[in-house]
C-alpha cells in the first residue's frame, strides 16, 4: 500500500494508458494458461509458480480491468446514453453502442471455459455492469446484463462440468457430504450453526475441520467464533468500507477519476458478496476470497492496492477543493 502511494502521485494521470492496462490485464489472465507456469487447483487453473513462489495474476487484472473500464465509460459516455437511432417513433440508443456488453459477456463466459474460474467471471461480469449503469444511468443496459448473465448461467450449467457440480452442491450440500472437497459447503454450515447469536469465542471452535478454512471458508470460521453478532459486524464494515469509496467517488473532479473510484470500490464489495451469499447459499459456492479476511497473499497484495488507490483519490479530491476554495476567495478579494 505505501509502494503504492509512492508510485502512484495522479491516479487521474493512469487514463492516458487505458490500452496499456488493458494489455497488461489480459496478459496476466493468459499467464496461468501457459505451460511450465500455470497450476491447477481444484479444477481451476488461476495460479502461476515462479519456483517457490505462487501467485494469481487474476487478482492483479482485475485492478487494471477496474482502470481499463474507467477509461473506457469515460471517453464514451454521451454516445452511450444519448439515443440518436429511430425505431418507429422511439429514439433508441444504436445497437452497436451494446458491443462492449456482449463483449464483457463473451470474455466472462471465455474465462469460465479456460480457466474454469466462476468467481472471477461473475466479478469480471458484475464489475463491467455496474460501471456501465453508473456512466450512463441507462436501466435498459441492467437488464440486458441481466438477461446475458441468465443466459450464459444456464449453458455453463449445462456445459461445464465444474458449474454443473458448483449447481449441484448449491441445490443439495448434504448428499455430497463425503466426496472430496464437496463436503466444506455443508461443514461451514454446521459451523454457523454452532455459533448461535454469540459465537463460541476467538479460537474455541471447531471450524478447523472445515477444508480450506482460512481462504474460502474463512466467513464460516468468524460465524462460529462470532456469532451472529460477529457476522453483522463484518457486513456493517464492509458496507462501511463500500459507502466510503462511493463517497470518494462522488466528490471527484473528473469523470475518469469518479468511475475509477466507483470500480475499485465495487471490486471489493462485489468479491465480498459473492463469496458471504456462496457460503450462506444465496448463491452457488465459488471459491473466491473474502477480502482482507481471508488466507492468500496475491489477494491481500491487490486489496491493499485498492485501498491505496483510493486514498491517493481521497487525497486529490482534497487537494482540488482546497485549491477551489483559496481560487474563490482572491476571486472575491479582488
Amino acid at each position: 500500500m505505501i509502494a503504492t502511494l509512492k508510485v502512484v502521485r495522479h491516479v487521474k494521470d493512469l487514463d492516458r494508458y487505458r490500452y496499456l492496462t488493458l494489455a497488461s490485464a489480459v496478459v496476466l489472465l493468459l499467464l496461468p494458461l501457459v505451460p511450465g507456469l500455470g497450476v491447477s487447483i481444484y479444477g481451476a487453473r488461476l495460479w502461476v509458480a515462479l519456483g517457490p513462489i505462487s501467485f494469481q495474476p487474476v487478482e492483479i487484472a482485475k485492478i487494471l480491468l477496474a482502470f481499463f473500464f474507467a477509461s473506457y465509460f469515460a471517453a464514451n459516455r454521451e454516445l452511450l446514453s444519448t439515443p440518436t437511432q429511430r425505431l418507429g417513433r422511439r429514439l433508441i440508443v444504436p445497437p452497436r453502442t451494446l458491443l462492449p456488453i456482449l463483449v464483457a459477456w463473451i470474455a466472462a463466459m471465455g474465462i469460465l471455459a479456460v480457466e474454469n474460474d466462476i468467481g472471477f467471471a461473475l466479478l469480471l461480469f458484475a464489475l463491467f455492469l455496474a460501471l456501465l449503469w453508473v456512466a450512463t444511468g441507462l436501466k435498459t443496459y441492467v437488464v440486458l446484463g441481466l438477461a446475458l448473465f441468465a443466459g450464459g448461467s444456464l449453458l455453463a450449467a449445462n456445459f461445464f462440468p465444474q458449474v454443473q457440480a458448483r449447481v449441484s452442491l448449491w441445490l443439495d450440500p448434504w448428499s455430497a457430504a463425503n466426496f472430496n472437497f464437496s463436503h466444506q459447503l455443508a461443514y461451514g454450515w454446521y459451523s454457523l450453526a454452532a455459533g448461535g447469536v454469540a459465537g463460541t469465542g476467538l479460537g474455541l471452535g471447531q471450524s478447523g475441520t472445515v477444508p480450506d478454512i482460512t481462504s474460502d471458508m474463512i466467513f464460516a470460521a468468524v460465524g462460529e467464533e462470532l456469532g451472529l453478532l460477529g457476522v453483522l459486524l463484518v457486513l456493517a464494515l464492509f458496507a462501511l468500507f463500500v459507502g466510503e469509496g462511493f463517497r470518494i467517488a462522488q466528490r471527484a473532479h473528473s469523470d475518469y477519476v469518479r468511475l475509477a473510484a466507483v470500480a475499485l470500490t465495487a471490486t471489493v464489495g462485489i468479491q465480498a458478496f459473492v463469496i458471504m451469499a456462496g457460503i450462506v447459499r444465496l448463491l452457488p459456492f465459488t471459491g473466491i476470497t473474502l477480502p482482507f479476511m481471508a488466507y492468500g497473499g496475491s489477494s491481500l497484495v491487490a486489496n491493499y492496492f485498492i485501498v491505496a488507490l483510493l486514498l491517493r483519490i481521497s487525497d486529490e479530491n482534497n487537494i482540488e477543493r482546497r485549491g477551489g476554495e483559496v481560487h474563490a476567495i482572491v476571486f472575491t478579494h479582488d
